[in-house]
């Protein structure tokens, strides 16, 4: 892929945190890329650095050291305003107590192109009409948000990041405290999204197995280095076996899952 067809590109970053003068590197020398209308999982396991990189990609936090080109332009050039039309993250946080309806929340994400009072155009309804029907949840729409499962709100916090419209979605652990059938469903959301909407999806997830039969590309976290390939080109290059230090942990290639000695 040429740099052209990057939504996304990260140049000898380096993420972690500031504290007064000192600095806590995490991962650096990052060398990464999202391509348009693709799905790309970041693997690796807990406490590796996952959460940090998507908060230094959405600009939560300052890098250590390189760069983020968001549309091959610094992220740092962008304002806040900006990068919410070209961007939309969903996080894992619980939302705060509300009476909102499933349709009000999912109007939030109309947000960057309301008007001062907040008024919908019929571009911003019908925005909105197209992001509850690719989220399947037509049936939702006038629950109130606390009455949802986990599952449920999951969707719709996607289907508000849809109805916000951006090119770039990136979503930390999505899948997390739900059911085997709502990670299959949220997985297959995201990537109708990405190949049928030309969204380009960054996802840090747990799930494995999922990104490996899901995702285009991987972006596969370890203590030494991250590498960046096709989930099948780093399962045969045996990358996929050093998420796990463990000697009784190991990838079988032709099951393409992860089995105990």
């Amino acid at each position: 892929m040429t740099q052209n067809n990057d939504i996304l590109r990260l140049e000898q970053l380096g993420i972690g945190y500031r504290h007064n003068k000192n600095n806590t590197l995490i991962a650096n020398n990052l060398n990464l890329s999202l391509q348009k209308g693709s799905i790309t999982c970041i693997i690796g396991k807990n406490g590796i650095g996952k959460s940090t990189l998507l908060k230094t990609i959405t600009n939560i936090i300052p890098p250590i050291e390189g760069m983020v080109y968001l549309n091959q332009q610094s992220i740092k050039s962008y304002k806040s305003e900006e990068i919410s039309k070209i961007m939309s993250v969903v996080f894992t946080e619980k939302l705060p107590p509300s009476n909102l309806t499933v349709y009000e929340l999912v109007a939030l994400g109309r947000q960057p192109y309301t008007n001062w009072i907040g008024k919908l155009t019929a571009t911003d309804k019908d925005k909105i009409s197209t992001a509850i029907t690719y989220c399947h949840i037509e049936q939702l729409v006038h629950k109130k948000c606390s009455e949802l499962s986990d599952g449920q709100l999951q969707r719709v916090m996607i289907c508000r990041a849809l109805a916000q419209d951006t090119a770039l979605i990136v979503l930390d652990e999505p899948t997390s405290h739900l059911d085997i059938q709502h990670k299959f469903e949220t997985f297959r959301t995201l990537k109708t999204l990405a190949h049928q909407l030309g969204k380009s999806i960054l996802i840090s997830t747990h799930e494995i197995q999922l990104a490996l039969q899901m995702a285009d590309k991987l972006w596969l976290m370890t203590s030494s280095n991250t590498l960046e390939g096709h989930p099948k080109a780093l399962i045969e290059n045996d990358h996929i076996n050093s998420l796990f230090d463990s000697n009784r942990i190991y990838f079988d290639k032709k099951k393409e899952q992860f089995l105990m000695k």
